[in-house]
């Protein structure tokens, strides 16, 4: 029992560490102040923690949840759709509302799904591209903190590849601390509190924001959070996980929370048998881990602090490297079905251009971009490709490696 314990500490952890900087940079991208963006954290964790408690509790499954991070991605690649906050919080309402209606109303969750792969997978890495670039812009403008932070998580994906980010955001913080001195102890938005956004609901920022969360949330998170608890044995109702997941969305949402969903590689550390060789007793570990979240919740002041201290491209660039996983696995998803490849490339610049058109931003106009191009030309690709030189299709194929790191936080 002590194993299985230990395992939902050290997932909430890891959870915590390998993300909270994006989710208040991405708060902060779309309008939040340091306060806001604090209260949005704060009310992240607690949703997630009490989710991690009932749920186990009821199911006696180990089924975990965690706030969306390429959700949080998409909000820092939204920063020129909105900066009015009220109308971020609406778009984040829609947003858990459609989770809860996708739950009741299983055509939705399947329409969501059913969108294929290779748009869908551009679409995110599109999201994921101006973030993952970001350790190459630090290291040049911000060496001092960047350089060791990149090299310390280079060591551990290859030493301990579960603590590299963690260890990366620690060497960012203490940087930053140095740099900013006790002045970041002193802000306001240290003390850990929630504070009420009463929404606006713009339709333009739903369509640009709460539409992609939602799909990027329900294709990137919760469809690969239902595969790894398959993996072990585990059968989930959707039902229930989704309408506990959307409701608890909303209601972090007037708080400034963005959206929740199924763990996955978090999910993996309790799911396994590393935590426990009984199955039936593995739920203790995301119990325990909902636990720990709730106590970490009250660091998001702190966290807040901290994040606002730094210049922005390092939080970015720690971001970027949490994010390197997801953005190789988006990638390759795109683009394995070489009929699919101009639809996948088009889908991915759209997106990574970051263009906002009639005040709808790029995500959007990717996908619409992708549906024309698969309906152009076809779902088996009939347009003319390109083919590779005699001695390059000769080549030998490298393979792809195994990419076990996914969109959530891990």
């Amino acid at each position: 029992m002590f194993h299985t314990v230990v395992a939902g500490v050290i997932a909430a952890i890891t959870g915590f560490a390998s993300s909270f900087a994006l989710v208040i940079a991405g708060l902060v991208a779309v309008g939040a102040t340091e306060t806001q963006a604090a209260s949005g954290l704060f009310a992240l964790c607690i949703a997630t923690g009490l989710l991690c408690i009932v749920l186990p509790l009821v199911t006696r499954m180990p089924v975990s949840f965690a706030w969306s991070t390429p959700g949080a991605a998409l909000l820092v690649a939204a920063a020129a759709t909105t900066q009015q906050f009220a109308a971020a919080i609406g778009a984040f309402i829609v947003c858990g509302v459609l989770i809860v209606l996708a739950g009741l109303w299983p055509a939705l969750g399947r329409a969501i799904t059913s969108i294929p792969k290779p748009i869908a997978s551009a679409m995110l890495a599109g999201i994921l591209f101006p973030i993952c670039v970001a350790p190459v812009f630090a290291a040049v403008e911000q060496p001092a903190i960047a350089v060791p932070m990149v090299l310390v998580w280079l060591l551990l994906a290859r030493l301990a590849p579960r603590w590299a980010v963690p260890a990366a955001m620690l060497v960012a913080v203490i940087g930053i601390a140095v740099l900013a001195g006790p002045a970041v102890i002193a802000s306001e938005a240290v003390r850990p509190q929630l504070q009420f956004v009463a929404p606006v609901f713009d339709p333009f920022v739903i369509v640009s924001l709460g539409l992609p969360l939602f799909i990027v949330t329900m294709a990137g998170q919760n469809v690969p959070g239902f595969a790894v608890m398959s993996t072990f044995g585990y059968r989930l109702a959707p039902r229930p996980v989704l309408i506990a997941s959307g409701a608890a969305s909303v209601g972090a949402a007037f708080a400034g929370g963005h959206a929740l969903n199924l763990a996955a590689i978090t999910a993996a550390i309790m799911a396994s048998p590393e935590s426990n060789p009984d199955p039936r007793r593995r739920w203790v570990a995301t119990f325990t881990s909902g636990i720990v979240y709730l106590v970490l919740g009250a660091g998001a002041g702190l966290a807040a602090a901290v994040v606002q201290a730094s210049p922005p491209i390092i939080i970015t660039a720690v971001a970027g490297l949490a994010l390197l996983g997801a953005m190789v696995t988006a990638l390759t998803g795109a683009l394995e079905d070489p009929r699919q490849r101009i639809t996948a490339i088009g889908t991915f610049l759209v997106t990574a251009s970051g263009v906002a058109v009639v005040g709808i931003g790029s995500a959007f106009w990717g996908l619409v971009v992708g549906g024309v191009l698969m309906l152009w030309l076809g779902r088996d690709g009939s347009a003319p490709v390109a083919t590779a030189p005699a001695s390059a299709a000769a080549a030998p194929h490298s393979g792809d490696g195994e990419h076990d790191r996914d969109t959530e936080p891990a």
